[in-house]
């Protein structure tokens, strides 16, 4: 499929086939997705629990009680589901690791290019955490652009996928023993494949979308 077609086929699921894995090939693409995703100064601010098995996404459909409970059956029928999980700080001990990270995998010809580089990202960081006080948000808004690229990735594979605020991210976060860690959990996002009952399909309800004469000015 090309962009366009990619773009009109994707739909946020209702309903997953349960019948329909995905392979183990196409979760490598999917786990590479994950990683491969841009960030702000390269800060890469996540960590991701991946459901696969049928007790991992028990584990995260714990998150779907109570209030949530509409969100139970997308997590219990698909595939798999991704919890993205966003970092609650970070400190010159993270952005050291960072740029360390970096120069082991050959970005830094030279220290004082390693140097520079750690020096933005400290910057960039200090801005944030001092100025704007919004470090926080500011690393969930990177973890936001992953999924972002991560639905459009698995549309490409012919992947469903269905993004879900609609969890209740204390008890995931109490279940992963999460905060501990240094993380607190933002979104789920189950994949697989669509149900031919699924009334969201693209073939029973047409997107809909804002004009672009409304949404774009191009100058």
């Amino acid at each position: 499929m090309n962009l366009k077609d990619i773009l009109n086929w994707r739909y946020t699921t209702k309903e997953f086939d349960t019948s329909k894995k995905i392979s183990e090939s196409d979760m490598k693409e999917v786990k590479n997705l994950l990683r491969m995703s841009p960030s702000s100064v390269n800060l890469q601010p996540w960590h991701f629990i991946i459901a696969e098995s049928k007790e991992g996404k028990e584990r995260v459909a714990k998150g779907t009680q109570g209030f949530f409970h509409f969100n139970e059956p997308k997590v219990l029928n698909a595939s798999a589901v991704v919890l993205f999980c966003s970092k609650i700080d970070a400190d010159e001990k993270y952005y050291q690791h960072i740029a360390d990270t970096d120069d082991k995998n050959g970005r830094f010809p030279n220290d004082d290019i390693k140097k520079g580089f750690l020096g933005a990202v400290k910057t960039f960081a200090g801005i944030h955490k001092y100025d704007l006080k919004d470090l926080n948000h500011w690393m969930e808004k990177q973890v936001y652009l992953n999924i972002g690229s991560f639905l459009l990735g698995v549309a490409s594979l012919g992947i469903d996928a269905t993004p879900m605020e609609g969890i209740d991210v204390k008890a995931l976060d109490e279940e992963f023993g999460l905060r501990e860690k240094g993380y607190t959990s933002l979104v789920a996002v189950s994949i697989g494949y669509r149900a031919t009952s699924d009334f969201n399909a693209t073939e029973k309800t047409p997107k809909s979308r804002l004009p672009e004469s409304e949404i774009m000015t191009v100058i």
